[in-house]
């Protein structure tokens, strides 16, 4: 039963992806502006479960869609860009990250303006298709656009096709897009609330709440109003917020703010921000808005009424904003990576956080008995949050080293930086370090010591991290195992126990050997079968991409199993051949395209990418091939096969075959 499992597992991987995919359809046509403007129409029609990306994307992600026009200039001009439209901006599940990309269809729109009469316009589009799980390799499809056959259309309709959202019928994957973003804006708003409430524990909030009881307690006549004025109150505080979170949007758009998370400008601020803020909550100085704005809003909120009510919640937010402004940059800051209205909905979260407390104490001031009196407490809570921030703003410039591959900022460096941060938290909280605004503390209390062993655990558990340990706790907050000072760690410490090459043999030609596994590998198919018949070993061919994530996720979870690494080392000969390799061909090796005759193979990737589709008839990656020496499959073909008993099985059976 247990072999019967396994040979399923590798139909439903191999066989099924053992096929020529071909997603997305496109067609050309033309709109006529006037005698001389044309509009160039360039449609994609995209099946079910798959997405086109924009002709914009973030650094290290796919490729974009490009469109290359043959301009002739003596015959027409190309005027501005290529128009597309909104399509929709996701956590992209292949990539990771936020992109913007088209389902079920997507239209690009290119002005040109002729200066002679031409029948046509030649052209193509270079794209990348992904489904939830895969990416096909970048394809070219060639445009021809027939100016003789086009629909009138004015310049202003031009631009406002363009402005508008994909209209296309709803779909199981428009559906999931929008389950995606929704979830995302519970999460901001969840988080907006959490802050909200860690705020109400600072020196500067906290002390408000009696003197806002004490207000409301004089203020109303009955109970009956001293409960709508709590109310009202408590209402006047969320739409101070949620007007700052509407106004971010409103001054940066909701698409553009989006964009900010992927720009190294904005990272690189967001850096500082959080630095001051961190600077600030550990007591160096104190981040308050002028004292003349607090006496303005006081005079306004004693002249009684919903009014006076109104500019209280505004004194509040004012008074308090030394200690609520660090939460209020930090929720604008985390939401940009949402983008859209998040901001709003994270200022939601933090102000019904705010809010509520005080109208309910407002309301029922006999609860006030029920809290604890304010005390040193206080400032240890925000020279806590402020380690925290510091902590944080290294995420924000990594992200920018990140982008820009400095390598300024690596995996080790990062992971040394929060141990100091977190170690120095620890001794913090076990009082041996003091800080401005602490209290005299002669002894440490049970909660306080409790913490201080927490973070001290995890300041332990983050130093294994400096000799290549993965970290998971915090995987997402240190840059990637392979963005690090030395791919095997510090103290070049290797993974597995065989090695590829015994007593000090060179590499053969053409090869090297794979970090951090160290398993010999080609990149050139014709050298790698060459070694694999010298040394009398099957050869595994690795269709894989610098882009394709599940092959990085078959290349570091399943390959450094014990039992697979030994085989990917000793019992094959590993090919792999990168389809989305963007290095030109030497000029002897320049050929014609077999699938698209006339067409020239001109980069790397192109000649595997063909390769992979005219012996195997596949093109999706990662596509694993066992062959024999006569270049004949020795069993069928896997694709990605996360399963490693399944993938390990598959690996064992193909060897045994070969040795038959």
């Amino acid at each position: 039963m247990r072999q019967l499992v396994l040979f399923l597992a590798l139909i439903t991987f191999g066989i099924g992806q053992a096929q020529i995919l071909d997603p997305v359809k496109w067609t050309a046509s033309v709109e006529k502006i006037s005698d001389t403007e044309y509009v160039l129409v360039s449609k994609a029609s995209i099946e079910p479960g798959w997405h086109l990306y924009s002709q914009e994307v973030p650094e290290d992600g796919p490729i974009p869609t490009t469109f290359v026009y043959h301009n002739n200039p003596d015959n027409y001009k190309i005027i501005g860009k290529t128009l597309e439209e909104e399509g929709y901006v996701v956590d992209d599940a292949v990539f990771g990250m936020k992109i913007k990309l088209f389902g079920k269809s997507a239209v690009f729109k290119q002005k040109i303006e002729l200066i002679n009469n031409v029948p046509t316009v030649k052209g193509f589009v270079e794209f990348m298709v992904c489904d939830d799980t895969r990416c096909l390799p970048p394809t070219e499809i060639d445009l021809v656009f027939n100016l003789s056959n086009t629909t009138a259309v004015s310049s202003s309709e031009v631009v406002a096709t363009n402005q508008q959202v994909t209209t296309s019928d709803p779909t199981e994957w428009t559906s999931a897009v929008k389950k995606e973003s929704e979830k995302g804006l519970w999460m901001i708003f969840v988080l907006g609330l959490g802050a909200g409430l860690i705020a109400l524990f600072t020196p500067c909030v906290f002390p408000l709440i009696p003197m806002t009881v004490s207000f409301f307690t004089k203020q109303s006549k009955s109970k009956a109003d001293g409960i709508k004025n709590a109310v009202i109150y408590g209402l006047s505080i969320v739409v101070i917020y949620v007007v700052l979170g509407t106004a971010v949007v409103a001054l940066f758009g909701a698409s553009a703010i989006n964009e900010f998370s992927t720009s190294v400008v904005f990272n690189l601020v967001f850096f500082a921000i959080l630095i001051i803020f961190a600077v600030s909550f550990l007591g160096a100085f104190e981040i308050m808005l002028p004292n003349s704005w607090a006496n303005r809003i006081d005079k306004k909120a004693n002249s009684g009424g919903y009014v006076g009510i109104f500019f209280m919640a505004l004194a509040l937010a004012i008074v308090s904003f030394s200690c609520t402004g660090p939460f209020v940059g930090n929720i604008i800051v985390l939401s940009a990576s949402e983008g859209g209205f998040a901001p709003l909905i994270g200022m939601l979260g933090f102000s019904l956080s705010i809010a509520m407390p005080f109208a309910l104490f407002a309301a029922f001031p006999g609860w006030l008995n029920s809290l604890p009196k304010s005390g040193g407490w206080l400032n240890t809570v925000k020279v806590v949050l402020g380690f925290l921030e510091l902590a944080l703003a290294f995420k924000f410039l990594s992200q920018a080293d990140l982008v820009m591959q400095t390598h300024f900022l690596e995996r080790e460096v990062f992971i040394a930086i929060w141990i100091a941060v977190f170690g120095a938290l620890a001794f913090y909280l076990f009082g041996k370090i003091k800080l401005p605004h602490d209290s005299p503390m002669t002894h440490i209390s049970v909660g306080r010591l409790s913490l201080g062993l927490i973070v001290l655990s995890f300041t332990i558990y983050m130093i294994p991290g400096l000799w290549g340990a993965p970290l998971n706790l915090i995987s997402a907050f240190p840059p990637p195992l392979e963005y690090s000072e030395s791919p095997y760690g510090v103290g070049y410490s290797k993974v597995g126990t065989a090695s590829a090459l015994q007593n000090n043999e060179t590499l053969p030609d053409g090869a090297h050997l794979l970090a951090p596994h160290d398993i010999l590998a080609f990149n050139d198919y014709d050298k790698g079968m060459a070694y694999a018949k010298q040394v009398g070993k099957p050869a595994m061919i690795d269709f894989t991409g610098w882009a394709c994530v599940n092959c990085r996720k078959m290349e570091q979870n399943v390959w450094p199993k014990p039992e697979i690494l030994n085989l990917l080392k000793n019992e094959i000969v590993l090919i792999s051949l990168y389809v989305d390799d963007k290095r030109k061909l030497a000029d002897d090796e320049i050929v014609e395209s077999k699938l698209k005759p006339g067409k020239k193979l001109k980069y790397i990737g192109q000649k595997w990418s063909e390769l992979q589709t005219l012996k195997f008839k596949a093109n999706s990656q990662p596509f694993y091939a066992l062959i024999d020496h006569n270049e004949a499959n020795i069993l069928e073909p896997v694709g990605y096969t996360p399963d490693a008993e399944a993938y390990h099985h598959w690996l064992t059976t193909g060897i045994e075959n070969f040795k038959k």
